[in-house]
């Protein structure tokens, strides 16, 4: 079939699903206060992809349909340039506030696919083919997925799941007659309560005796046994004036947990292959899903340079401090923006002519970004100063009382009207300063690992021999 409306997703969100929020069952996703805005949000998501078709659609190369280009195995640099133009486009639409739209785990399946062939190493010939009949199967149903692939910890000092004897992480607990039979939990599941399926799939490798929690897998959201329990929500009212984010991109969170699942043969990618587990992660799959992360990224960062241009005008303020700080977010962005390029001009073809960006700039970018969005962060906060506390709600603005006195005393600099400034500085609150903003900053911290542990990862992966040739030349 072809690419998904919104409408087509609206819908999907009717079939069961067991979500829990403030201690109660979700029974309408849709149209629940806490959900809805950003049901409502996936749902342009889906109808973007069609109203810019040129830019987010390709042919499926098995049913010749239009589907987003992010369910499609990159054959060429070329392929690679047409999926940033889709990613870009879909990241401006809540300015990379949402770093778990469908594209990202769109893309994760196609490069899975596409490496298939390191799937189908050390004996596991049919979980390769089940994942690579799973990614057409996504693709030509163009669902929204979420995934958890963090074993919950509750204790810091070791990462073998077998410390604890309950098995809190998922593990599998027998074969069944018609697959596998697994119970445990995992965290973190962004977009759960949205999503039409869970994919579970390795982070990082495992020793040898942990067989049972070396899974690979897919199931839909209604399977009996998944429970989701949902963070406290963030979201507000949905109203674009007083908080434009707020009410649109609580994109959610949940711990999920598998209660005697069973997962069908046929969905199973790996189960307890440990040479297959310990690899498929270690080549591709992060320059490939840092494509669609750190376009994200580059977005959010060249908004928050605009936003706090945006405020500096309204105050008129042309201080030292600010235009440092305004120089600084904006270097940020123009870093994020040259490695995204040097990385797709640099793309790099694997096994099977599946392409993927270069990873070392993208290593790079994603060591430093859990340190610059704090600071963006602060250095709004401080741009914006007490403003962000006197800036009235849009039903101040009509009521006939207040107006006149809020245009007396709350106008901006030269023309700038005291409704416009309220907007712009409401629209800073909301990206720094509000819950879901403070959940947002956490995000950009934690989701592709802490920035000190990147930071002694990448030197894993870090090219040497040019850089140790000019110290050698001189002993």
């Amino acid at each position: 079939m072809p690419a998904r409306s919104g409408k087509a997703f609206l819908e999907g969100l009717s079939a069961p699903r067991n979500i829990w929020m403030n201690g109660e069952r979700v029974s309408d996703i849709v149209d629940h206060p806490a959900l809805s805005g950003a049901a409502h949000s996936i749902a342009e998501v889906y109808d973007l992809q069609l109203k810019y078709s040129d830019v987010c659609l390709g042919t499926d190369p098995d049913t010749k349909d239009n589907i987003n280009l992010a369910h499609i195995i990159p054959r060429s640099k070329g392929a690679l340039l047409n999926r940033h133009k889709c990613l870009e486009k879909i990241a401006q639409f809540s300015v990379g506030l949402m770093g778990r739209t469908p594209d990202y785990l769109n893309l994760t399946f196609a490069g899975f696919s596409g490496d298939r062939s390191t799937w189908a190493t050390h004996g596991n010939e049919e979980g390769a083919e089940n994942l690579a009949a799973y990614q057409r199967q996504l693709s030509h149903a163009d669902w929204a997925l979420t995934h958890a692939i963090v074993s919950p910890s509750s204790d810091k000092s070791g990462l073998d799941p077998r410390h604890k004897a309950e098995h809190v992480a998922v593990h599998k607990v027998e074969d069944t007659e018609n697959g596998i039979l697994i119970r445990g939990s995992k965290a973190l599941a962004t977009l759960a309560p949205f999503a039409d399926e869970i994919s579970v799939y390795p982070r990082t490798p495992m020793p040898i005796g942990t067989e049972d929690f070396m899974l690979a897998f897919a199931v839909p959201i209604s399977t009996p046994g998944l429970k989701f329990l949902c963070r406290d929500s963030m979201s507000m009212e949905r109203n674009d004036f007083d908080h434009p984010f707020s009410g649109r991109f609580d994109e959610q969170d949940a711990f999920v947990i598998f209660d005697d699942v069973e997962v069908p043969r046929e969905r199973v990618f790996i189960d307890g292959n440990i040479d297959v587990y310990n690899s498929v992660m270690t080549k591709t799959w992060m320059p490939n899903i840092m494509q669609q992360t750190m376009i994200r990224a580059q977005v959010k960062l060249s908004f928050a340079w605009a936003l706090g241009r945006r405020m500096a005008k309204v105050l008129n303020d042309n201080s030292e401090a600010t235009q440092k700080m305004l120089g600084e977010i904006w270097c940020y962005a123009e870093f994020a923006r040259s490695a995204i390029a040097n990385s797709e001009t640099e793309a790099v073809a694997h096994r099977d002519n599946f392409w993927t960006p270069s990873a070392q700039p993208l290593y790079a970018l994603r060591c430093m970004l859990p340190f610059w969005f704090p600071k963006v962060s602060e250095y709004l906060k401080l741009i914006g100063s007490h403003y962000m506390f006197s800036a009235p709600r849009a039903a101040n603005m009509k009521d006939p009382e207040m107006k006149h006195l809020i245009d007396l005393y709350l106008g901006g600099a030269a023309d700038v009207t005291a409704e416009d400034r309220a907007q712009v500085f409401r629209l800073s609150w909301d990206f720094v300063g509000t819950e879901m903003a403070g959940r947002n900053e956490q995000y950009e911290r934690f989701y592709l690992g802490s920035g000190s542990r990147n930071l002694q990862n990448v030197l894993r992966v870090a090219k040497t021999a040019e850089s140790d040739g000019l110290v050698d030349q001189f002993l």
